[in-house]
């Protein structure tokens, strides 16, 4: 089962994956598709309030991140990590649970992130916005360095993200029965 999707004037054909027995996903992938990550930077981009600097977290935002970057002509990201890394020092932190994972992770960000974003205005990027658990844990991240957040952006909305009056995105994906039919 697949989903045809249509964002940034581009079509791709999603696989259906199964979060349990009778609710499926649209398997949005940007890693390798080059051409689906810059226009839809360039499109997300487009709309992006006033900010300084951009946050996503690891690791399928950081395709689009990294083109969104190099588009506003700024040299520099801060990436939220999924574990602590050995350069990582006084480590600033949040739990998310994400429903592409299943499962309860903490997010990080290196104490030279933290102090980066303090003051800053920050646009929160990612490539799904769905229950919001990511999304969540990224405000609270800037806001325990002392940034604001000015805006959240991804390319498509999810589920009960459609709705969301609080994110800017580029297209909606529904949440698939176990029969590929949209909800």
């Amino acid at each position: 089962m697949v989903y045809r999707l249509k964002v940034a004037g581009i079509e791709r054909d999603l696989p259906l994956c199964p979060i349990n027995d009778e609710l499926y996903i649209g398997a949005f992938i940007l890693f390798g598709d080059v051409e689906l990550t810059e226009k839809s930077a360039e499109a997300l981009y487009a709309m992006a309030p006033d900010h300084d600097v951009m946050i996503t977290a690891e690791s399928k935002g950081i395709p689009l991140i990294h083109s969104m970057c190099r588009l506003s002509g700024r040299n520099r990201y801060v990436l939220a990590r999924k574990s602590v890394k050995l350069y990582m020092k006084d480590v600033v932190s949040c739990i998310t649970k994400s429903i592409t994972t299943g499962s309860v992770q903490t997010l990080y960000i290196d104490g030279s992130d933290a102090e980066y974003l303090r003051g800053k205005r920050v646009l929160i990027v990612d490539d799904v916005i769905s229950t919001g658990g990511s999304l969540l844990s990224l405000e609270k991240l800037v806001a325990q360095a002392g940034g604001t957040v000015v805006g959240k952006m991804a390319i498509l909305a999810e589920g009960d993200a459609i709705g969301r009056e609080d994110i800017q995105y580029l297209a909606p994906l529904p949440l698939f029965d176990k029969n590929g039919q949209p909800l």
